[in-house]
């Protein structure tokens, strides 16, 4: 508003966008997969998910750090970028992982990183506020950002083997009437995910009746089969913790569209193009510029006002250089998820240190190993750009 008075205009501007947000047809998502996430962490779900995947990957070495990334990856994809699967799984595999014998210091990096572990993955929310965003159609985010969220997943996973084979961790041998009564008991958990994508890509709902398809399963399946959500006891406190975590988010987004309307007005998406074309030849050389510019981004910005400050900006960017917009998406996400990790305000790092109590220098510097196995990871989304595009041209589009 500042910056609209001082170039002597009204900042209605800042209301018009905040409206224009407010009824966007997809702005539902948000709330009805937030609800879902939060439901899940307030029944005995994440116990159910742990001896599921402690059945059928405790064979492999490091095998209880593999699950704590898995199932942080699953929990991330619900809740978004809001911390909660730190709050919610840090009591759980934090002991879990020290019983198993892994050091104090790589549980707690590897509980940090894992806490944002499943951003690009379908159906987490940072996919919906780009795609309301940049007009880009969800379904193709969704699409897009499956490869390259199994990749992340799987380098913290690949990390947490090599410290299983090097602290020679105990492994669980495979029977199979235990995981498949494991899987039987997680069946509908388990199913979730199946149930909102196979609803999407099927044609049967869009995007946003799959995220109310997914928070009626929820509630049903913890409220009404599992019984361990009560509706007088546990309900409205579940609601009232999604609200408050939905109305923060939607505050800094309004807030956020109006200083992008700014920029739009004073013509900063074409001035900074001009200027890029000017001094970056190479569409490399571009990339380059791109994730150096985006992980100072993710040090200072919340991964939500960042999607709407600077996503308007890069954009154009982005066509100049015949970059895909689904490949420029994940390429801004996956270095928004390093700024969780980064300070001065990455999430991660505070929620972490509030959960197990530890100083946030000593929780930074046991994320490094983690930040540096996501910064290469970030490289490979970045420079390979089939990891983003190739089911997409699988499926013509």
């Amino acid at each position: 508003m500042v910056l609209f008075l001082a170039a002597g205009s009204a900042p209605v501007a800042v209301l018009i966008e905040t409206y224009a947000l407010a009824v966007s047809p997809t702005l539902a998502a948000i709330p009805l997969f937030t609800l879902a996430g939060f439901v899940l962490a307030e029944s005995r779900a994440s116990d159910r998910l742990l001896r599921l995947f402690h059945a059928w990957f405790g064979w492999i070495p490091g095998g209880t750090a593999v699950v704590c990334a898995l199932l942080c990856s699953f929990f991330t994809v619900f809740t978004g970028g809001s911390g909660v699967t730190i709050l919610a799984l840090g009591g759980l595999l934090f002991p879990a992982l020290l019983r198993d014998g892994y050091r104090d210091r790589f549980a707690l990096g590897l509980l940090t990183a894992s806490g944002s572990l499943g951003l690009l993955l379908p159906p987490a929310m940072p996919l919906i506020v780009y795609g309301v965003i940049a007009m880009i159609p969800i379904e193709d985010l969704f699409i897009g950002g499956l490869l390259p969220g199994l990749l992340l997943t799987g380098m913290v996973a690949a990390w947490g083997i090599r410290e299983g084979v090097t602290r020679r961790t105990p492994r669980r041998p495979f029977r199979g009437r235990v995981a498949a009564a494991a899987l039987w008991e997680a069946k509908w958990e388990a199913a979730m995910p199946v149930v909102v994508l196979v609803s999407i890509f099927s044609g049967w709902a869009t995007p946003i009746e799959a995220a109310a398809v997914a928070a009626c399963y929820a509630l049903v399946t913890q409220v009404a089969i599992h019984r361990e959500v009560s509706v007088v006891r546990d309900l409205p406190r579940v609601l009232s913790s999604c609200v408050a975590l939905v109305g923060g988010v939607l505050i800094i987004l309004s807030v956020a569209v109006g200083l992008t309307s700014y920029l739009i007005t004073t013509d900063a998406p074409g001035q900074l193009l001009q200027w890029t074309q000017l001094h970056i030849g190479s569409r490399v050389l571009f990339l380059l510029a791109l994730n150096g510019f985006l992980l100072i981004v993710g040090c200072l910005m919340d991964i939500f006002s960042a999607t709407v400050v600077v996503v308007p900006l890069l954009v154009p960017l982005g066509l100049a250089y015949g970059v895909h917009p689904v490949h420029l998406a994940m390429i801004f996400i996956a270095n928004l998820e390093l700024g969780y990790l980064t300070p001065p305000v990455g999430l991660n790092l505070f929620l972490a240190s509030y959960r197990f109590d530890r100083p946030l220098a000593e929780v930074f510097r046991a994320s490094v190993p983690f930040l540096i196995i996501l910064g290469i990871g970030v490289l490979l989304i970045t420079y390979v750009p089939w990891l983003t595009t190739g089911l997409l041209a699988l499926r013509g589009r």
